[in-house]
């Protein structure tokens, strides 16, 4: 397996936003940085990086232009790993399965918050806009506006393509650990705690919040291929809904962390399926947090 290990000075650039990538990669030793607009006007600090953490996937799983620049900070040793060569990777450390999906799952945790916190800010300013206006911006307001101001593209929801892309490579692929329902059946609750995922592979699952209270909300509705229940499983995080059986004989396989080797070997397109989904689910997140850091922005400035 030709992945390269390579060395960056500090302030070198690893990967520049914007590039066509056919790689990602692993810091070894050190740390980097994670930018939008870097060394322009509008630059904005998203993250710092520490061993152990990936970077640059996205524009593999998706074959899509880098949405950042990562600049090593200090000396930082990388593993370079050529999106061509993910398969021998994944089948010489099968462990790093699970750890590339457990990252994607941390970067939709935090995309999450900074979109449920940047609602709220919105809900708030609506609210009481005679304080909001007299005072200054708080940290909290600039990081929204600055992520908004910092995209110097109209953002775009993926495509209907790409939800097929994310998701019908789970056609037809063996599956093992299937059980059916009938209408009516409880598959997870809100609030438990889940240490599996699901596939949907025929029927019908609603997802709902409150279900069965006062406030239940449809959230959605899901068909044959789509991922369900991913978060409890690589982030170990309760439930945040409630999926429900919406027609009889709806039947899905169940995927524990430690069915993804013996899954990645019989049927790698399955796991190259669960990424692009988890990557799709980061993309859309991504741009309806856009929107609500563009509403700040234009309410703020009215």
């Amino acid at each position: 397996m030709s992945t390269i290990n390579k060395t960056f000075k500090d302030g070198e650039i690893i990967i520049k936003e914007g590039d066509l990538g056919d790689s990602f990669f692993q810091i070894l030793e050190g740390s980097a940085v994670v930018y939008l607009n870097y060394g322009i006007e509008g630059q904005v600090k998203l993250v710092e990086l520490q061993p152990g953490q990936y970077f640059g996937e996205m524009a593999v799983i998706e074959t899509y232009p880098r949405s950042s620049t990562v600049v090593a900070k200090g000396s930082a040793s990388v593993i370079e790993i050529p999106g061509s060569e993910l398969d021998s990777y994944f089948k010489e450390h099968p462990d790093k399965i699970i750890a590339l999906m457990k990252h994607l799952g941390e970067r939709l945790k935090t995309m999450t918050a900074d979109y449920d916190e940047a609602k709220k800010i919105l809900a708030d300013m609506k609210a009481d806009v005679g304080e909001q206006k007299s005072n200054k911006f708080s940290s909290l307001i600039k990081k929204h506006v600055d992520f908004f101001k910092s995209i110097k593209y109209n953002m775009n929801k993926p495509s209907a393509e790409a939800i097929r892309q994310a998701n019908g490579s789970a056609s037809g692929a063996g599956s093992k650990n299937v059980e059916t329902y009938n209408k009516g059946t409880i598959i997870f609750k809100q609030g438990e705690v889940g240490k599996c995922m699901y596939i949907l592979h025929g029927g019908s699952v609603g997802i709902y919040s409150n279900f069965g209270k006062e406030g239940q909300l449809r959230l959605t509705e899901l068909f044959p291929n789509d991922c369900f229940g991913e978060m409890g499983m690589i982030a170990d995080e309760t439930r945040s809904a409630t999926a429900v059986v919406e027609a009889d004989d709806t039947y899905v396989e169940i995927i524990r962390p430690d069915d993804l080797e013996e899954m990645f070997k019989e049927s790698p397109v399955k796991v190259d399926m669960i990424l692009r989904h988890l990557s799709y689910r980061l993309r859309v997140l991504t741009f309806d947090y856009f929107n609500v850091c563009k509403e700040i922005s234009e309410f703020f400035n009215k």
